[in-house]
């Protein structure tokens, strides 16, 4: 094989990963954002069972259901950022030592984190995302422990959900911060 046809299937090899690779980015995109509206319902849900029954307590599978699908929200979101990284970084670099082009390659990748209302938009996505995964079931714990504090056990899970959504809070602030 000669080395235009070695650097022809090369090139070929990569843009061939990198469409699979952006179908994977596309799909857990779709995924990730879904998430959010399968909170929202499961929330109302939880609440209206809870509030509709004569067992109050059911207020505490609110935060076992936000810290599932909260974690969830955050390993998609940082394996779509991921996805982006090594696209700009290691696939890019290696198309173009194989084509021999010196002009930045994907150009997308970068372009559309240069808007100068990124920052904002994180922002307000970060807010958003604490408000459903975290806010929301802290709101369910302090009405747990302001009306029903009676069950040993119960307060222990609350305690112990209590802290499962301090750590998501913090591993969501962690991956704001890239």
């Amino acid at each position: 094989m000669t080395a235009s046809n070695r650097k022809r299937s090369t090139s070929a090899v990569l843009l061939a990963e990198y469409a699979q690779i952006k179908e994977e980015q596309r799909a857990r995109i779709g995924f990730r954002d879904n998430l959010l509206y399968v909170t929202l319902a499961a929330v109302t849900a939880v609440a209206a069972v809870a509030a509709q029954t004569d067992y109050p307590q059911l207020i505490l599978a609110l935060p076992v259901v936000c810290l599932v699908l909260g974690w969830t929200h955050l390993v998609n979101d940082e394996k779509i950022s991921a996805i982006g990284r090594y696209v700009r970084t290691e696939l890019a670099s290696r198309l173009a030592e194989a084509t021999n082009v010196e002009e930045p390659l994907f150009g997308w990748e970068t372009y559309h984190r240069s808007d100068a209302r990124r920052v904002s938009r994180k922002t307000t996505q970060t807010v958003v995302d604490l408000v459903a995964f975290l806010v929301t079931p802290f709101a369910a714990l302090i009405t747990f422990w302001c009306h029903n504090t009676d069950s040993a056990p119960l307060v222990a899970v609350s305690i112990l959900e209590a802290a499962g959504l301090v750590v998501l809070g913090v591993r969501f602030l962690q991956y704001a911060e890239r």
